[in-house]
């Protein structure tokens, strides 16, 4: 079945009526406090085209926490200004956890990708160093591609994730050991953690992500990065978004993914739409279980896949 703009509203409907049996399913993240009070049966999915329509279904204007979504956009804005990252950064999928430690030791402090949390933590220090102030410089793009505003970075969160972020903070010097950071660590974690803390919708997502479908153009039209930096950043998230499940992912949906502990997921039908669905309840993997279901039926429904 192709699908033509009128009919997206129809599919994200039916697509809410697939995945209804498996919303609540799963458990919230508890590694933060915060996120360990939230619902698991909520549930919310938009999608933005390139020129800016938005159609959902649930609670898809509701705020959440987009914690390693985050990664896409930071990472985006790093390549777009310096495309030699990537020899601080691989590119390689990682069947150890997104927080291991022995995957950083044996490549020496080069972090196998930026959606590990190791290698996010080199991007927001590479990205402090190109702006002075990375958590801004994040704020100010996602509010002005989706048009909010009223996107924040939700404090509370944040601190609940600074207070115990013990794992992040281990990545983080056994880096700087290896001299790949440039700033101080708890510099670079406070900036780390204010960026995943962002709280933003699924339309403020889908609105935000659109340079991925869109070959790099920024809503108001201007180029963010060349359409080849998009393909490689495309093809990472394909490879390794999902967390030690991008296999899975790709084998159930075929599009290039990020997922958060937050219950969230962002996904690119490259020239078509990003879509950005959550809920919170989460596999063992920390991937949304009805993010992950509704991505698959969206995918069946539509025909629309990278393969």
């Amino acid at each position: 079945m192709v699908v033509i703009e009128p009919s997206y509203q129809r599919v994200l409907d039916e697509v809410y009526d697939d995945v209804l049996p498996v919303i609540g399913q799963g458990v919230v993240a508890t590694s933060i406090h915060a996120l360990a009070q939230v619902d698991p049966a909520r549930f919310g999915i938009a999608l933005a085209t390139p020129a800016g329509e938005v159609f959902g279904a649930g609670e898809f204007q509701a705020p959440f926490s987009i914690q390693s979504i985050a990664k896409v956009f930071s990472f985006g804005l790093v390549l777009a200004a310096d495309d030699q990252i990537w020899k601080r950064i691989g590119h390689e999928p990682s069947a150890d956890p997104y927080n291991s430690l022995v995957q950083l030791e044996r490549h020496r402090g080069i972090p196998r990708n930026p959606f590990l949390n190791a290698g996010a933590l080199v991007t927001a220090d590479r990205l402090l160093g190109l702006t002075g102030d990375a958590v801004a410089e994040l704020l100010g793009f996602v509010r002005g591609e989706s048009g909010n505003h009223s996107v924040i970075v939700d404090r509370a969160v944040a601190a609940s994730e600074l207070a115990n972020c013990h794992r992040n903070a281990a990545l983080a010097h056994l880096i700087a050991d290896f001299g790949n950071l440039d700033h101080p660590v708890h510099v670079v974690l406070e900036q780390y953690v204010a960026q995943c803390a962002l709280a933003m919708s699924c339309a403020d997502v889908a609105l935000a992500a659109r340079f991925l479908a869109n070959g790099g153009l920024r809503s108001n039209g201007s180029r963010l990065m060349p359409p080849a930096d998009v393909k490689r950043l495309n093809a990472t998230m394909l490879v390794c978004g999902m967390y030690d499940r991008a296999g899975e992912a790709a084998y159930r949906f075929g599009l290039p993914a990020k997922s958060g502990i937050g219950g969230g997921i962002v996904a690119v039908v490259p020239g078509r739409c990003v879509l950005c669905v959550w809920s919170p309840g989460l596999d063992a993997s920390g991937n949304s279980v009805a993010g992950v279901a509704a991505l698959e039926s969206f995918s069946a429904r539509t025909g629309w896949s990278v393969f």
